[in-house]
This record gives C-alpha cells, sequence and structure tokens, in this order.
C-alpha cells in the first residue's frame, strides 16, 4: 500500500486585480495566483495579497484562505475543466492533509508561521462569477468541502512546499464540514458550535439566539385520539 503524501503547501498563491460586473465594487482579488517564497504571514494577511473588499475578506479572521488540492480535483472532474491553483481564492493550495475534516481550531505549523483554523469558506456570488457557473455558490455548498479561513497565531515567513504540522487537535469534534452545514442549510446543528471554545463569537451568539427561539416556540398540540370502547375493540377484531 503506498503510503500517504506528506503534507504540504503546493503553492502560495497571492491575488491580482480583476475587473468585471460580476465584481462586487468594480474590483476584485479573488483571482490568486502563485507566488516563489518566502511570503511573510501576518495577522491581518499575507504580504503583498491583494484584499479588495475588506469588509467579507482578510482580516484576523479571514488572514489566509487554505483549499486542498484533493477537493479541487472533484471540481476539474464535475466541470471537465481545470482549476488552477490560487482559482479557488485560496492563498495556500495544500496536499496531504484533510481541511474538511479539520477541527475548528486545530494548529498547524508551516515554515515559521503558527496558523488556526476558524471557520470555513461559505462561497458568495464574486465567487460565481469568476467562474462563470451561475449556481456554483449552491453547489459549492452542498458538495461541503469548502476550504477553511486561518488566523496567524504566529508571524512568520512560508513558502511553497513547506511542510504542514498539525501542533494541536482540539478533540471536541466540530469540524470545518459541520459548521459549514450549520451556519447555511442545517440551522438545528448550531447548538454544536457551542462545544468548540475555539468558535467565533458571532457564532457562538447565532447559536444562542436559535436555541432560545427554538425554547420560545409553543409546543405543538397532539390530536386528541379517544380510546376505543370494549364494544369498538371487539368490532375491529370481528
Amino acid at each position: 500500500m503506498t503510503a500517504p503524501a506528506p503534507a504540504r503547501l503546493l503553492t502560495v498563491n497571492l491575488g491580482v486585480e480583476r475587473t468585471g460586473p460580476w465584481t462586487s465594487n468594480g474590483r476584485s482579488g479573488i483571482d490568486k495566483r502563485p507566488v516563489p517564497g518566502p511570503v511573510r504571514a501576518r495577522a491581518a494577511g499575507l504580504d503583498g495579497d491583494l484584499i479588495v473588499n475588506t469588509r467579507a475578506h482578510g482580516g484576523v479572521d479571514k488572514a489566509v484562505y487554505a483549499f486542498a488540492r484533493e477537493d479541487a480535483a472533484f471540481w476539474e472532474e464535475e466541470l471537465g475543466r481545470t482549476i488552477a491553483p490560487g482559482n479557488f481564492g485560496e492563498n495556500f493550495s495544500t496536499v496531504g492533509i484533510d481541511i474538511t475534516h479539520a477541527e475548528i481550531g486545530q494548529r498547524w505549523r508551516i515554515g515559521d508561521a503558527v496558523f488556526e483554523v476558524i471557520r470555513p469558506r461559505k462561497p458568495c456570488r464574486v465567487f460565481a462569477g469568476f467562474w462563470d457557473v451561475p449556481d456554483l455558490v449552491k453547489r459549492f455548498i452542498a458538495h461541503g468541502a469548502p476550504g477553511c479561513y486561518l488566523r496567524v497565531l504566529t508571524e512568520g515567513e512560508v513558502s511553497p512546499g513547506d511542510p504542514i504540522e498539525v501542533i494541536k487537535r482540539p478533540g471536541h469534534g466540530i469540524t470545518v464540514n459541520l459548521m459549514l452545514r450549520a451556519i447555511t442549510t442545517e440551522r438545528e446543528l448550531l447548538p454544536r458550535m457551542l462545544e468548540a471554545p475555539e468558535m467565533l463569537p458571532k457564532i457562538q451568539d447565532r447559536a444562542r439566539t436559535w436555541i432560545e427561539q427554538q425554547r420560545r416556540q409553543p409546543t405543538p398540540q397532539q390530536p386528541f385520539v379517544p380510546h376505543a370502547t370494549a364494544g369498538e375493540r371487539a368490532e375491529e377484531h370481528a
């Protein structure tokens, strides 16, 4: 049996400016291109990366976006076309690590930087427009392998080919896939988000709100079903 490939960065990708009717502000940095290392990872993102819509991308809780090339292979087959590293809008194209089932709060050492898995990527219309696949958002969520956003816990330099070492596994079982489902199509999973201490406070608040809403809903009244009399039971079995 062939041993699995060691986890590593395949490429480090930085955004280039794109324009078009599918952008949110007339410009977008979703198109990431591989660059030679080293690249400095800072708390707010990678040096040289283009972030246009700073309300939705970048910042401490979305500093770096990672996507597995193993998951990219599904979309290449699904759409019948080659999808180059960076075309998911990802900064890190990885191999050998299961991002979909990584737990929230899992920590990776790459180069001399340390990263923390913090949330799944929730796709938007810009992503669908960039690929020219109108129903991509729905399909991407349904497939359930969205990649993940990383926090930068320790700033440092990363380069293509760097090993990815998992240095912390929280053990609570709240994975990237589970969180995606909870915040999109399976809201009944929201209470489970409280099981992960590393969960974003706004998601924890959303979970508590959902629980409170369920608590306040009136209990459905059960229909009255009279018990059959002895005579009626006898007639049923006659």
